[in-house]
């Protein structure tokens, strides 16, 4: 499956009774829910000596996902579309690969 395939069939489930500033406001505050999740999920791996637990771990990214797709879709961009542009920023801001010098020192 591509990312504009997903949109598409992720904005079936899209509230579209909400307005536009509604539908916005959905999915920050979705995918801030979301990624707290997968924090959560973590913070409890990492400090309360837990499990990783790989599966909730998709499915929380899923989540995220989901809202990611939703902003698009309120939006009027492609999921395609704003992976390249990051794609093309991670290209020119680390040409060679993730680099801690050239991160320490970005200037955008």
């Amino acid at each position: 499956m591509n990312m504009n395939d997903y949109q598409q069939l992720a904005a079936r489930t899209l509230g579209r009774d909400r307005t536009h500033e509604q539908q916005l406001a959905n999915a920050a505050l979705g995918l801030t829910g979301e990624a707290g999740e997968v924090a959560e999920i973590i913070k409890k791996h990492l400090f309360h000596a837990t499990p990783l637990d790989h599966d909730a771990i998709v499915k929380e990214l899923g989540d995220c996902l989901w809202y990611i797709g939703a902003f698009a879709t309120v939006l009027g961009v492609s999921m395609d579309d704003i992976a390249q542009r990051n794609i093309d920023k991670l290209k020119k801001r680390y040409p060679e690969g993730f680099d801690t010098e050239r991160s320490r020192n970005r200037t955008e």
